[in-house]
């Protein structure tokens, strides 16, 4: 089927008696939550974690966070792939189902390789739900309500990264680290019926046949890119073991190429690509990530290592930059709707890379108000950016590849998340910040250690701000979708 080069024209489609769209947002919302609250909940319980089958805090304990991420990013594309062939419903429901039984397998596990084990079967089941939720809301809305859906998607996930760390830590000191797994089971089986009961079918006539090894080789070239960038800076960037999945993620990507310009009915259409604002948006959409999640880990560093400041008392400081986000992602998307995304998104980025330079700036003796500005700045530019920006990405596709495009959006948030990591991490260390930050913890008053960590944590935020900075231009190039 030939790609537009504009915003795709969408009807709005047919929905039984009963699936209002605020029914179908409650069923997406609940599950977006649920496997977007796994992937922060689980961090605060490390140590807990840790504790219960003796093993130190280090690279094997953190494969419980790392598997999981893993097949989420691996799968994505193909779980969107799949949806646009055989209908959203089923893969939500099936997403549902695995990524439930997988909580029940975390709660029960007995050693720690189970616990890993059964991270991924969540993982995949997290995976399903991640694909095609963006889709699924842009099918129960009216078409001039899209940027509104995308906002209210992106207030559920901003909710749950905000409520990750406050229950984790309630459930850790009141209960055992393993209900942090079980509550999902109760939550995960009530989804699936009510789905079943509420959700129409959305069949599906396509008889292309769907490209097995195509999907191999993309999910080797994803695990193997998003493997080396998680445990990089562990084991060293120039260790066999990164050079191998390196070596590995370039062959299979060719492979997968190849494979993809000769297959009837490829997994990622190319011609996708040919639409100039599909492919600025994706290119935007990745650099956002590249430029904000590397805070997520710079910033505690320097209240937690510089500041001397406790976990909670740093969990409430940060605290800000989500809350915000579920206040203006609606509003942003509102927005989108009736003046379009091209200016609204060219100006969150503007204003996350301000921010961006604003926590650059901060130094040891740095005040609530200066801490809390760059925040507020930069919490409201990502919030600008992110529901315009995704649904103008929604908009540039025909409706049987809104899965793809609702893979790529999550895939392109997982890659850019942990693409940013290892960038931040490398700089960081490189200037002197993380050697100078293991040693204030023992020698607090040492006024060389502050400047060296301060040299690093500022560089590390520029080049944030550099992501940011490009962000602006790649936002701006791919010209106007203005609605009418």
């Amino acid at each position: 089927m030939p790609v537009s080069r504009g915003v795709a024209r969408d009807r709005p489609a047919a929905q039984p008696r009963g699936a209002s769209k605020w029914a179908v947002f409650a069923i997406v919302g609940t599950g977006v939550f649920m496997c977007t609250l796994d992937s922060s909940i689980v961090n605060l319980s490390l140590p807990a974690i840790a504790a219960r089958f003796g093993a130190p805090v280090g690279p094997e304990v953190e494969l419980v966070i790392i598997a999981y991420l893993v097949v989420i990013a691996s799968t994505l594309l193909v779980a969107g792939r799949l949806s646009d062939r055989v209908g959203r419903r089923p893969i939500w429901i099936a997403g549902l189902v695995i990524f439930t039984a997988g909580s029940a397998l975390c709660g029960a596990a007995p050693s720690l390789g189970v616990l890993v084990g059964a991270r991924v079967v969540q993982g995949l089941g997290g995976s399903l739900l991640m694909a095609v939720s963006p889709a699924m809301l842009i099918a129960a809305f009216p078409p001039g309500e899209r940027g509104r859906a995308l906002g209210f998607n992106a207030m559920t996930v901003a909710a749950a990264i905000t409520a990750g760390p406050v229950l984790a830590g309630l459930i850790t000191a009141h209960a055992s680290w393993r209900w942090i797994f079980y509550v999902n089971v109760p939550i995960g089986l009530a989804g699936a019926i009510a789905t079943s009961l509420v959700l129409p079918v959305d069949r599906r006539s396509s008889q292309a046949r769907f490209d097995i090894a195509g999907a191999a080789l993309l999910g080797l070239t994803l695990a193997s890119l998003t493997s080396a960038l998680s445990i990089g800076n562990d084991v060293g960037w120039g260790s066999p073991c990164i050079l191998g999945l390196a070596a590995t993620a370039v062959v299979a990507a060719g492979l997968f190429v190849i494979r993809e310009l000769r297959f009837e009915a490829p997994l990622i259409d190319h011609r996708l690509f040919q639409n100039r604002l599909f492919a600025w948006a994706v290119v935007s959409l990745v650099l956002s990530f590249l430029a904000v999640y590397a805070t997520s880990f710079l910033v505690p560093f320097y209240f937690e290592q510089l500041r001397g400041f406790s976990v909670g008392k740093t969990g409430l400081v940060l605290a800000v930059s989500p809350v915000v986000m579920v206040v203006v992602a609606p509003i942003s998307g509102t927005l989108a709707d009736r003046f379009g995304t091209r200016w609204l998104a060219a100006s969150g980025m503007t204003l996350l890379c301000g921010g961006l330079l604003l926590f650059a700036r901060l130094d040891e003796t740095s005040s609530y108000g200066a801490v809390t500005v760059p925040q507020l700045v930069a919490a409201l530019g990502m919030a600008l950016f992110q529901s315009p920006n995704n649904s103008a990405l929604m908009g540039a596709v025909p409706r049987d590849r809104q899965g793809v495009a609702s893979g790529m959006i999550a895939t392109g948030r997982t890659v850019g998340q942990s693409v940013s990591v290892a960038i931040g991490g490398a700089v960081f260390a490189s200037c002197g910040g993380a050697s100078a930050g293991r040693e204030i913890l023992h020698r607090h008053d040492d006024p060389g250690l502050a400047a060296a960590f301060l040299h690093g944590y500022r560089w590390a935020l520029i080049t944030c701000a550099a992501f940011a900075a490009l962000g602006v231009v790649t936002t701006l190039l791919r010209g106007s979708d203005r609605r009418r």
